[in-house]
């Protein structure tokens, strides 16, 4: 009797600190939320190398260490050769757009305030300043200024990982237990598979919005309409809430202009939006993976709520990689109910 007790005593003792372990790695893996996005992010940088290596390693035959120094050179080499001839341009017409914002918000109190609607201009601005789940939209751009250390620790990072990628990949499957790491291993494919698509459909669209929104404002006469043009590339990354945050200064500045101007402008930028959603994205559906909007939506609320802006930037790729994990692990491993894994037959 007292040897079974005994025995009760361990098996409770033991369950006790497992609990208490989980909880603890819980607890450290909540506190590193941002480092862990971070690495996130170099897996994305790194999938964009590997992607671009793959290609070259295809077409010239070369090894694959020196297709994936070659994608490196070639991506760094042609953003610093953009910089070089458009850099100047973009810091005039950025600093003018610094200049030119405040100016323009007052312009737009003023008209919104003409028409009696002043106190609820107020009102919401102020709810949009207070602390909530949604002000990582507003908080976004200014975030950025301050996000350079961390986006070349992300970018560094990304370059490790693409040169050695079994590497790093063999030492997180065993971490995995031994049955399983079969498993893990499929899964992480899977996941690396649909990321390349979705990131090859939205690198697309990124370039053709940006082209259209610049060379659209430099038609209506817009001040900056290579930064604004840059800016609506940049933010198309960002699903639902980029195209908004992008059109927002645009129409600030033409607002203060004239009232006509902000209209074309807003029109513009609901053409160009129009034109992604029902003409460019069936042309390239091909390259992306076909993602429910919904499941996009709360994705970008989640992770824009839960760390920042980081978050939302990163909150679609990591919908992606979500996704296709909780198909593979949960839907088809767990509850054996066939279903399609996102891009699995486009390769």
């Amino acid at each position: 009797m007292a040897e079974r007790k005994a025995v009760s005593d361990r098996l409770f003792v033991r369950r006790v600190l497992i609990v208490l372990g989980l909880a603890g790695l819980a607890f450290l893996v909540w506190e590193l939320r941002s480092l862990l996005l971070m690495l996130f992010g170099a897996v994305v940088i790194a999938t964009i190398f590997r992607a671009l290596a793959d290609q070259i390693a295809r077409w010239t035959k070369c090894r694959e260490g020196l297709a994936v120094a070659i994608a490196i050179i070639l991506i760094l080499g042609a953003a610093l050769l953009l910089i070089a001839l458009f850099g100047s341009q973009i810091g005039q017409q950025a600093k003018l757009l610094r200049e030119t914002l405040p100016i323009a918000w007052k312009s737009f109190e003023a008209r919104v305030g003409d028409i009696g609607l002043g106190e609820q201009l107020t009102g919401l601005t102020q709810s949009i300043r207070a602390p909530s789940g949604f002000s990582a939209f507003g908080n976004f751009i200014l975030s950025l200024g301050n996000g350079i250390a961390d986006i070349l620790v992300v970018l560094v990072a990304g370059i490790f990982l693409a040169a050695q990628p079994r590497f790093y990949t063999s030492g997180a499957i065993k971490l995995v237990p031994p049955g399983k790491r079969e498993l893990a291993m499929e899964a992480m494919q899977d996941s690396e598979r649909a990321l390349r698509l979705w990131l090859r459909g939205q690198i697309i669209a990124m370039v053709v919005v940006g082209l259209l929104t610049g060379v659209g404002l430099w038609a209506l006469g817009m001040q900056s309409a290579l930064t604004l043009g840059l800016l609506a590339g940049v933010l198309e990354f960002i699903p639902f809430a980029g195209p908004i945050l992008s059109a927002i200064p645009a129409v600030l500045i033409a607002l203060a202009v004239s009232p006509d101007l902000a209209l074309w402008v807003l029109l513009l930028y609901l053409a160009v939006q129009q034109f992604e959603g029902n003409i460019l994205t069936p042309l390239v559906q091909q390259y992306a993976v076909d993602l429910p909007g919904v499941v996009l939506l709360f994705s970008l609320l989640a992770f824009g709520s839960l760390f920042g802006a980081l978050g939302v930037v990163l909150a679609a790729p990591l919908a992606v990689v979500t996704y296709v994990l909780v198909k593979r692990l949960y839907v088809i491993e767990a509850l054996h109910t066939p279903t399609p894994i996102p891009g699995e037959t486009k390769s």
